[in-house]
């Protein structure tokens, strides 16, 4: 009877050594992996570099797209590869790389593409800026500048436009 007792405190006694070094070395990292940064310091001092580069008080999006109808109801799709909006007029989103896409009821489609531009997301008026190319029905235009105006249902084209029709 007695030699039982003594494997049972046998037993505890191992149970609660190995319970007490589960524990120690379980937390005894824990200074160590609070030390170690998840992202190297030089990647850090570069991202921070990049940022006070950047003046823009606003939101950055990367790949975004929209879609939807315009107010005659016909369909558009426009990305953009990088975005921004301004704090304090929200509905105005600055776009760097755009290309769109409408699709005219008539079955006909227009893709129109640009350096940079503009979407008013109350108004869906888009402005198109730099480079602009637009292709509709084998035609091609070239300009600086494009504005669909959706609130008065008209296009603009400017600034040294240039047409390259086969007809």
């Amino acid at each position: 009877m007695i030699e039982r007792k003594k494997k049972l405190r046998l037993i505890q006694l191992s149970l609660l050594i190995i319970g007490t070094l589960v524990i120690y070395f379980t937390y005894a990292d824990k200074n160590r992996s609070a030390k170690e940064k998840i992202v190297p310091a030089a990647t850090q001092e570069k991202i921070k570099n990049q940022l006070s580069n950047e003046t823009r008080d606003g939101d950055v999006f990367y790949n975004i797209e929209y879609s939807g109808l315009d107010f005659s109801g016909n369909r558009y799709t426009l990305k953009s590869k990088e975005a921004f909006n301004d704090k304090s007029n929200q509905e105005i989103i600055n776009m760097k790389t755009v290309n769109a896409v409408f699709y005219f009821k008539d079955d006909t489609i227009l893709y129109v593409n640009s350096k940079s531009g503009t979407y008013n997301n109350k108004t869906l008026d888009m402005n198109f800026i730099d480079d602009v190319k637009a292709v509709y029905e084998g035609s091609e235009l070239f300009a600086d500048k494009a504005e669909f105006l959706n609130s008065k249902s008209f296009l603009i084209i400017s600034d040294n436009v240039k047409i390259i029709d086969i007809r």
